[in-house]
């Protein structure tokens, strides 16, 4: 491994994630560096638990959004087993896994059927029972030594990081598109109806809370009805 080189690499990497638009394009930068920076990896993907369900939030290369999906159908295998560690490691590492895998055999043979040789992974986070995890794979059995784990170690440690900087980000913009909105049928409302600003926020949300409908979605809704009779 070239720690010079793969130090540089890194560098720019952080720069880079900084510069994403979207949480999502965070996620799918993530993925593609993986595999550029990791000597020998074919593919690699984010995955998500969520109440149990396996979702696939980034992918680059073959085999990623199936194994994820295995291991969610199965609820077993490496990424499973990381997150339900209360303490210890946060990074698995198969050295060969066409070799019988004990602990999560069905996963392992569907593994072996995707052309899985070897795999390693780090936890990016937990929340109750949710957690994500950052997944590298290789064809080739012997890929992943524990110089090249350590460099997945510090390339999800960057992820992690810009990972937590999109979601408050990508929060954050929400918030604003709400306000926003919110904003702008209160406005309609105040110009049509003669309403004071406490008024019309009372309307929205009072027809939020009778049809259980969010409150921006409410503010749509009347935006729209506006773009459709202007008069």
């Amino acid at each position: 491994m070239d720690w010079q080189r793969f130090a540089e690499e890194m560098a720019l990497l952080a720069r880079n994630l900084l510069k994403q638009e979207s949480l999502q394009q965070t996620l799918d930068e993530i993925a593609v560096s993986a595999v550029k920076l990791v000597d020998g990896c074919d593919a690699a993907g984010i995955l998500a638990v969520r109440k149990g369900r396996a979702v696939t939030l980034a992918s680059h290369g073959d085999m990623v959004e199936e194994s994820d999906r295995r291991q969610g159908e199965l609820g077993e295998g490496p990424c499973f087993d990381l997150a339900r560690r209360a303490e210890g490691d946060r990074v698995f590492r198969i050295a060969d896994m066409t070799r019988p895998q004990p602990d999560w055999p069905r996963y392992a043979e569907a593994a072996r059927e995707l052309g899985i040789g070897s795999m390693t992974g780090v936890l990016l986070y937990t929340h109750d029972e949710d957690f994500g995890a950052l997944n590298l794979y290789a064809r080739r059995p012997g890929t992943f030594t524990e110089d090249i784990a350590t460099a997945g170690w510090l390339l999800a440690s960057h992820a992690a990081v810009a990972l937590a900087d999109a979601r408050t980000i990508d929060q954050l913009e929400h918030a604003l598109k709400t306000r926003h909105a919110i904003g702008e049928a209160m406005g309609i409302l105040m110009e049509r109806h003669g309403m004071s600003d406490e008024e019309a926020f009372g309307v929205l949300r009072k027809i939020s809370q009778h049809h259980n409908v969010k409150l921006r979605d409410v503010a749509q809704r009347v935006r729209d009805r506006r773009a459709d009779d202007p008069a």
